[in-house]
């Protein structure tokens, strides 16, 4: 993914994405370099610039917990993006995503959303490849060539720009949450093979993912535009699966109600028909 090592690649991102005067320094004429320079934010750390070349380059793999949180502070890093430093510098028999990575769910797990006949679910792998989901996630994504991995289905579907209302929103949260999957495992092959993909396919992509923003999956609201039953509004949930805490059971969920609840109940209903006549047939 990189020539670079992830810590040291990651360091330089977020370097590169300050400016002086978001540290509070001043900034004099033309600067050569973008953002701040090494020896800034080894000065705002507490440190030597020796010091933190060695840690932006991977020669310092070792640094005590008052110094990563001192490059946290100097670089503003927030909280999720301090957890992804701390990952980075775990080794990788340490990483709790390293092994045992599967992409089956357990059969109570399918029984459970299977339940739900109101509600779309589906649930995720580390590289947001989707494992499995119910007949109202899949109705919900009919209009996509392939429902497989939703930032294949964000970045190179010509869907995912009219079924995301607000398409730079939902690229950046993919982008972000596949870096935030990374920080976990970076050696993982998956991520890999999904990375070099969106990368070589989709400059879109490969903008963001230079960024190294990091961005858990978060429950804010998604505006969502259906090819039959129009827009959605929706609010959803994503809980880790226990025993395998590299998915992620995500449901969507309507206001009670509102024109979302209606669309929902619509989509329901030609979900029941399809199934109807495919018994009969």
């Amino acid at each position: 993914m990189s020539s670079g090592t992830p810590l040291g690649d990651f360091l330089r991102a977020r370097r590169e994405a300050r400016k002086p005067e978001d540290v509070g320094l001043p900034e004099y004429g033309r600067r050569r370099v973008k953002g701040l320079r090494r020896e800034e934010v080894a000065m705002l750390a507490g440190m030597s610039a020796d010091y933190y070349v060695r840690l932006e380059q991977g020669r310092e793999s070792s640094p005590s917990p008052q110094v990563v949180e001192a490059v946290a502070r100097a670089l503003l890093l927030d909280p999720a993006a301090t957890a992804h430093l701390w990952r980075l510098l775990q080794p990788p028999a340490a990483r709790a995503w390293s092994r045992g990575q599967s992409t089956s769910i357990s059969p109570q797990l399918a029984q459970l959303m299977d339940i739900w006949t109101t509600a779309p679910a589906f649930v995720l792998g580390p590289a947001l490849d989707i494992l499995a989901c119910n007949t109202m996630a899949a109705a919900l994504h009919e209009g996509f060539a392939v429902a497989d991995n939703l930032a294949r289905m964000v970045f190179l579907d010509p869907a995912g720009r009219d079924f995301y209302q607000d398409w730079e929103r939902a690229a950046h949260a993919c982008a972000a949450e596949l870096r935030a999957a990374y920080g976990h495992d970076p050696e993982s092959v998956r991520l890999g093979e999904v990375v070099h993909e969106l990368s070589a396919a989709s400059r879109e992509f490969a903008g963001l993912w230079s960024r190294h923003d990091v961005k858990p999956k978060t429950e804010e609201g998604k505006h969502l535009r259906h090819p039959r039953v129009g827009d959605l509004h929706i609010q959803f949930s994503a809980f880790t699966v226990n025993g395998a805490p590299h998915q992620q059971l995500v449901v969507y969920q309507a206001e009670p109600a509102s024109t979302t609840a209606a669309a929902f109940e619509r989509l329901r209903a030609r979900t029941d028909h399809a199934v109807a006549l495919e018994a009969r047939s």
